[in-house]
């Protein structure tokens, strides 16, 4: 696989990858094909913030790395649908986060005094940060959510919890 540098110079000649404040920076993280092979896919992008980019029926999604419940590694989570909405599912404690919003979901109880006890889906509000995918000629870009509100998500991007290589993942065979 090439490096973000390598990637950048030899098939992105047109696209700048150079932050400005019209147009955040483009950070490559691989060929479309070998992602979707994989499945999902992570990265320190940036020198600063561990990505989770994954393949899902046809959609490509971009995550912090670690669920910001407890730092649970979201690539190793299960993909379920809750309520119509795609969820990863924390590997660790089983929070329910959407691919596309980053909100956490929780299943509420309507009224619990009343038998048959009847529960609904409902949002935290966003929790974990989701980061644009772009794709150009193949090759897959993430641009950071730069929001500059806090995330609880963003407790978990320290040194701390970094590894020393984040590569890609084996694919998951439930997906």
């Amino acid at each position: 696989m090439l490096s973000e540098e390598e990637a950048s110079q030899s098939s992105t000649s047109s696209l700048s990858l150079v932050s400005s404040p019209s147009s955040p920076a483009l950070h490559f993280i691989g060929k479309k094909e070998d992602i979707v092979r994989a499945g999902r896919v992570t990265k320190l992008v940036n020198g600063c913030r561990d990505v989770l980019v994954l393949y899902h029926q046809g959609q490509l999604y971009a995550m912090d790395r670690r669920c910001y419940h407890s730092g649970g590694e979201l690539q190793n989570g299960d993909i379920e649908e809750f309520n119509g909405r795609l969820c990863i599912v924390c590997p660790w404690h089983k929070y329910k986060i959407t691919l596309a919003e980053g909100e956490g979901l929780y299943q509420a109880v309507e009224n619990p005094t009343v038998k048959p006890i009847r529960t609904y889906w409902c949002s935290k509000g966003v929790k974990q940060r989701v980061h644009k995918v772009t794709e150009v000629g193949g090759n897959i870009f993430v641009t950071l959510n730069d929001s500059s509100k806090p995330i609880e998500s963003d407790v978990y991007q320290v040194e701390k919890y970094r590894t020393v290589s984040l590569n890609v993942q084996t694919p998951n065979p439930r997906n």
